[in-house]
């Protein structure tokens, strides 16, 4: 614009020097001498001051630019793009008994009111579960018209418990890497959570510069976060107890990030082995869950060998507990009510019908031990174990006809072979 309002001012200013001439001929050629030194230097007084503004504009937008770069707020979903995804493993004490599990979040497209539409699955111990989300842009809360089917559930208030949980501190526009705080923690005794410092770090999803976002709740807790990434790299939280050590409330780790829609795997029934161990929900004991035969299998009595521990491994003696096995049906197939183990391993025989075959969860609560009384709270440690199906009598029967067929046609050879001979 300043080089074309220029242009015709020049133009102007030439064309009456022009006409001065025309009107004056006696001195044409000093004056035509003059024209052109006065149209070179408006010439040149123009071009300098294009140049300056370009150079301003050029100087303006790089001071914008490196303003963004050098922005240090985050918020929960800052930098998500279209046509992305993130995987993670996620540990969350109030879900899957506190076993780890897989999510991926495929970030597909934003709506009109800008949510955004992202497809989820997860892997959950070879089983696969499908589901989509509608997530706010706000604080990437999952919003009313998410597809979240009844076996989904408890892994997405996972996410919202670990993944999501700094929203309520940060939402958008969210808060400086370097403030002094972020706000406290509410719980007795809770300190603020706050930035402490930067750290560079290695996760199977790659290498990350990070800041360290810490409060302390019975013990110190951490979360990494790096600057315009959606979620935190990593967390180690721990769960707030008077007593014992905390158990883990929630970690997680990025796996992996990508561009495009990830592959949904195929449900591989994935079946566990002795010995398993759960902690109980307050960090007070330890559970071992053994079994034998080591493959259970319907139709069949399987020995369960109970061991109770304390928070610090030490044997348990004189155990009060309940005792519960359940199919992959809902059927019940041992429910035992204060049971006593004086000492460990306590045994407990159950027989896995005919229609028992699948996952089943095996129910510990611990009702008192010694002279301990747990109050009101429940003790508990949940397992998941895996009943195959018998093998058939028919696969049998036709297995041992042909092994005895094959046998005969053998004998029937060597005595043709030996006749021969």
């Amino acid at each position: 614009m300043n080089a074309i309002g220029g242009t015709l001012i020049q133009q102007f200013f030439c064309i009456g020097v022009k006409m001065g001439i025309n009107h004056n001929h006696r001195s044409w050629f000093h004056a035509r001498k003059r024209m052109i030194i006065s149209c070179l230097a408006l010439n040149t007084l123009l071009s300098s001051t294009v140049i300056i503004t370009a150079l301003l504009s050029i100087s303006t937008f790089s001071g914008v630019n490196y303003a963004y770069a050098a922005d240090d707020n985050w918020y929960v979903g800052e930098g998500t793009k279209q046509d992305t995804y993130v995987t993670y493993r996620i540990q969350d004490l109030d879900t899957n008994n506190g076993a780890p599990f897989d999510i991926t979040i495929y970030f597909q497209k934003q709506d009109v009111s800008g949510a955004w539409i992202a497809p989820v699955f997860v892997v959950d111990q070879g089983r696969v579960f499908n589901g989509t989300l509608k997530l706010g842009s706000l604080d990437m809360s999952v919003l009313g018209g998410s597809n979240i089917p009844n076996e989904i559930m408890p892994y997405i208030n996972a996410y919202k418990d670990s993944l999501q949980w700094l929203s309520a501190y940060v939402p958008k526009p969210g808060q400086s890497l370097t403030a002094a705080s972020w706000g406290k923690i509410a719980s007795i005794g809770g300190s603020e959570i706050k930035p402490a410092g930067t750290e560079k770090i290695t996760v199977q999803g790659g290498i990350f510069d990070t800041t360290k976002i810490i409060y302390h709740k019975s013990i110190d807790n951490t979360i990494w976060i790096a600057n315009e990434f959606p979620f935190p790299v990593k967390a180690q939280t721990y769960a707030d107890v008077t007593t014992g050590q905390p158990p883990v409330q929630y970690a997680f780790e990025l796996l992996a990030t990508g561009t495009g829609k990830p592959t949904t795997p195929a449900s591989v029934m994935e079946v566990p082995t002795p010995t398993l161990e759960q902690r109980t929900a307050r960090g007070t004991y330890f559970v071992d869950l053994d079994w034998s035969p080591a493959e259970i299998q319907s139709g069949k009595n399987v020995s369960f060998q109970i061991s109770f521990f304390d928070s610090n491994h030490a044997a348990v003696q004189d155990v009060s507990y309940d005792f519960k096995v359940t199919d992959s049906h809902g059927n019940v197939l041992s429910d035992l009510k204060d049971q006593f183990a004086p000492s460990s391993p306590e045994t407990q025989t159950v027989s896995f019908n005919d229609n028992s075959t699948g996952p089943a969860t095996v129910v510990v609560n611990i009702n008192a031990a010694g002279s301990r009384d747990p109050g009101p709270f429940v003790e508990s440690a949940q397992f998941n174990i895996v009943a195959t199906p018998e093998f058939p009598a028919s696969i049998v029967f036709i297995g041992t006809a042909a092994l005895v067929g094959i046998a005969f046609m053998l004998t029937r050879f060597a005595r043709m072979g030996g006749i021969r001979s």
